[in-house]
């Protein structure tokens, strides 16, 4: 085992190459100051390397390396686009730089809406309490210093309050036109007391990519996050998302992710008030180089709470999945209900799965659970549907879809939930 000392050497040296010709952006005196902190706990801690305990499952150093690896643009081939048929505002983000002429107008009533770049020119801001704030709360007890690196030079991104509840759902459409480059994005979201609203995300942000998502629910307030991560097979990025919630507050947040290169997803949540609801799920289908990391900590730190975390991945050709999640329950924490799942579904013996689940519980009158499952299709279904008259291609589709079933049913939104099964279907025919 490498001693303590000098792994931590060996992630600073990682950080101090990685930022060795960047200056921190300028800004106003809030942002600023944010910035200038979490610079500081960037350089104390050091960028991850595959020694890290929560790195020991996927190499980051394609996510921390100083140039970013080309990726090939990829051809949609007519495919419509994600979301495309629903009625919603545009957000538009090119190469990770938002593009106004292309996006809706940021008016919108419920919603108070403006861009990174606006409002860090500011000296005051309402996301002045809420910037880097929940980053630097998600460093214990795991070190997450690529937020961190996202907080100190994130230039683009979206500061969204919602005080209502606006009639048409928020999408940040992300659209990539260069083979090179890496982005990083900051979106600020905080939902007052009673408001409700939709948040939804496609597309591929950059070759390479660093986001970070930190969200306010207050209480009895809701917020619905639906995300589909760009098909592009080459590209790589880190995706996070820092979330607390006040009394009676809810929130969904449901990914679906096909092919790419590396992505790891975290996912911070805090259940602050009693009686809130957290449900964090995935869908993920990949094949060939393709390693795919959600990285899943829920804290319950106030009573009758409840949690789900529900994780479905199928993997073919050489494909690697990686589900880390934990479910920590505060002595205060009584009447907790928690609930996590994680399984994959291996259609051939090169793809691989690797799991590590965890529970902490501290209270007494709780009701949690965790199960993680790894397999191929059952032959026994297989042989029932095959009787039946269907092909074998046609059996193995019914099987799959059915599998990933349970995560889509953490949409809310059965129009949603649907649009997304049928592209997941269209990947899946076009495989399987």
């Amino acid at each position: 085992m490498i001693p303590r000392a000098k792994l931590k050497a060996q992630k600073v040296d990682v950080a101090e190459a990685f930022i060795a010709d960047r200056a921190l952006p300028e800004g106003g005196a809030w942002i600023t100051r944010a910035r200038e902190a979490a610079l500081a706990r960037l350089t104390d801690m050091g960028l991850p390397v595959k020694r890290d305990e929560y790195w020991r499952y996927t190499d980051p150093r394609r996510l921390t390396e100083t140039a970013a690896q080309e990726a090939a643009l990829l051809d949609p081939q007519g495919e419509a686009p994600v979301f495309g048929a629903f009625d919603r505002v545009k957000l538009v983000f090119v190469d990770g730089v938002f593009d106004a002429e292309a996006s809706d107008s940021l008016a919108l009533d419920g919603v108070e809406l403006c861009t990174l770049a606006e409002a860090a020119r500011a000296d005051l801001h309402w996301a002045r309490d809420l910037y880097g704030t929940l980053e630097a709360r998600a460093q214990a007890p795991v070190e997450r210093s690529l937020a961190s690196l996202n907080t100190a030079y994130a230039t683009e991104g979206l500061l969204i309050r919602v005080t209502g509840k606006p009639a048409k759902p928020l999408s940040i459409i992300y659209r990539r036109s260069a083979t090179g480059g890496e982005a990083m994005v900051r979106h600020v979201i905080r939902v007052e007391p009673g408001a409700e609203a939709t948040i939804l995300e496609n597309g591929p942000i950059a070759a390479r990519f660093n986001q970070v998502m930190e969200v306010d629910i207050a209480e009895g307030a809701t917020l619905h996050h639906v995300r589909a991560q760009g098909r592009d097979h080459e590209r790589a990025g880190a995706a996070h998302l820092f979330a607390q919630l006040g009394a009676g507050s809810q929130l969904k947040s449901f990914t679906l992710t096909a092919n790419g290169a590396l992505i790891r997803n975290e996912a911070v949540i805090w259940l602050d008030g009693e009686e809130g609801s957290a449900h964090i799920a995935g869908a993920t289908v990949g094949d060939g180089s393709f390693h795919h990391d959600d990285t899943v900590f829920i804290n319950h730190a106030a009573p009758r709470c409840e949690s789900r975390q529900v994780f479905k991945k199928v993997l073919r050709q050489g494909a690697i999945g990686v589900f880390q999640g934990k479910i920590l329950v505060d002595q205060v924490a009584q009447l907790t209900d928690g609930y996590q799942i994680s399984q994959s579904l291996l259609l051939d013996e090169d793809a691989q799965f690797l799991a590590k689940p965890e529970l902490e519980i501290y209270a007494d009158d709780v009701k949690c659970s965790h199960g993680s499952t790894s397999g191929e299709i059952d032959p026994h279904q297989l042989f029932y549907l095959r009787a039946r008259g269907l092909r074998e291609d046609q059996a193995k589709l019914l099987l799959v879809l059915a599998f990933l079933a349970e995560a889509l049913d953490e949409i809310a939104d059965p129009e949603l939930a649907e649009d997304l099964r049928e592209r997941m279907e269209a990947w899946l025919k076009r495989r399987v």
